[in-house]
């Protein structure tokens, strides 16, 4: 699974960690009503690779994973964007022009076999008019531009299978950025071809995704994206220090005077310092004690057990993610912050009280307890993504 260098790690101690930590989340009948009323929009959710890793039906209810279709129709989700993730070792390798075309085969089939629960959604218009049938929109965003491989002709060829935004890296810098987690800084940004593709996407109409890359890619994006931007599952480094991951307030600034949207990431390594420092605090305290008793000996696993026994994960909360939102808003306005969860992409680090797509009530309970207005909700649960994809649909529409 992707980012499974921490997920891996933590995932063993997840279950120690009691969700009764913090007070049960209850929606109110308000909440839930709103919820099913308004759109939502989430623009990450990691389907098309969880099932490619081990398949189930998410038509019905499935016992892993955070989305299926019971859960999204409770947590009244319309139009996930469902994540062509391509895994960023695939740059050197290949296969990744391949592995893209399979997971969006994957979404075709799902919206053919059961088109009374999905359809895919490749405009505005087809989104809006799903809602009204009551059938969830599969919308398309692709994880990774590698599949691109350096030919136009290839992102014209996804945007007719359907794909509407592209995260022009992941975790490793490929042909066309350089990307947050990667030390090495091959093109100081954007390569010439990223500049050229950044252009054309937004004549496709192809939505620009800056989540992974580095911030002179962003900045560059900032300069040449003629059409809003979007990140589409980040959140603040305000929060998480020196995690170029997420973004700055001088970023967020700039995605607002592009007209773009930030979507809230909701995974706790994301959202709190205490989490996202977890891992790297665990690896060093367990490498310390094989050091010093030996790998692999009966004296060094005891003590490791001891030590993950005593260091439950620290999860975030429903209100953790909220101060996200709060600050979002507070520094560029209600017009700029939207869902992008990261479901199925986050292991079970997800926090309490948003633990899967069932849990968007509990996201509108926090909202209104924080004194947001109805307008104000609509506007983050799914209406600021619509208006940067239709700003995305005019601009090519023009070009």
């Amino acid at each position: 699974m992707k980012k499974s260098i921490l997920v891996g790690l933590m995932g063993a101690f997840f279950a120690t960690t009691a969700a009764t930590a913090a007070e049960p989340i209850e929606a109110s009948a308000k909440a839930q009503e709103l919820a099913q009323k308004y759109l939502v929009v989430d623009t990450h959710i990691d389907v098309p690779y969880r099932l490619n890793n081990k398949w189930e039906d998410v038509t019905r209810a499935t016992a892993n994973g955070d989305f299926d279709y019971p859960r999204a129709k409770e947590g009244g989700l319309n139009v996930p964007f469902m994540s062509i993730y391509i895994p960023a070792a695939l740059e050197r390798t290949g296969g990744s022009y391949q592995l893209a075309h399979q997971l969006i085969d994957s979404m075709e089939a799902l919206a053919t076999r059961a088109p009374h629960k999905f359809a895919m959604a490749y405009s505005v218009d087809q989104a809006l008019q799903q809602q009204e049938r009551g059938v969830i929109s599969l919308a398309l965003g692709m994880e990774n531009g590698s599949p691109i491989e350096g030919k136009l002709e290839n992102l014209y060829e996804f945007y007719n299978r359907g794909i509407r935004y592209i995260t022009l890296a992941h975790s490793e810098s490929n042909h066309i950025s350089d990307s947050s987690y990667d030390i090495r800084r091959q093109w100081n940004g954007l390569s010439d071809f990223g500049k050229t593709l950044v252009k054309e996407m937004n004549k496709v109409g192809v939505m620009v995704d800056v989540s992974h890359i580095s911030d002179d890619a962003f900045f560059q994006v900032m300069e040449i994206s003629e059409a809003p931007a979007l990140a589409s599952h980040s959140s603040l480094r305000r929060y998480t220090p020196g995690f170029e991951r997420n973004m700055s307030d001088e970023m967020i600034k700039a995605l607002a005077e592009n007209e773009g949207v930030i979507m809230i990431n909701f995974g706790s390594s994301f959202v709190t310092e205490r989490a996202n420092q977890f891992g790297d605090m665990l690896r060093k305290r367990i490498a310390a004690v094989n050091e010093e008793l030996g790998e692999g000996t009966d004296a060094a696993e005891a003590k490791i057990a001891e030590i993950r026994a005593s260091n439950p994960y620290p999860f975030a909360d429903l209100n953790t993610v909220l101060d996200h939102i709060d600050h979002v808003v507070e520094l560029v306005g209600i017009d700029y912050v939207g869902i992008g969860s990261d479901y199925d992409g986050v292991g079970d680090s997800l926090p309490i009280g948003l633990k899967d797509v069932s849990s968007y009530p509990n996201l509108v309970q926090g909202l209104l307890d924080r004194g947001y207005s109805d307008t104000d909700i609509e506007k983050i649960l799914g209406q600021n993504l619509i208006r940067v994809w239709r700003a995305n649909e005019a601009y090519a529409a023009k070009h």
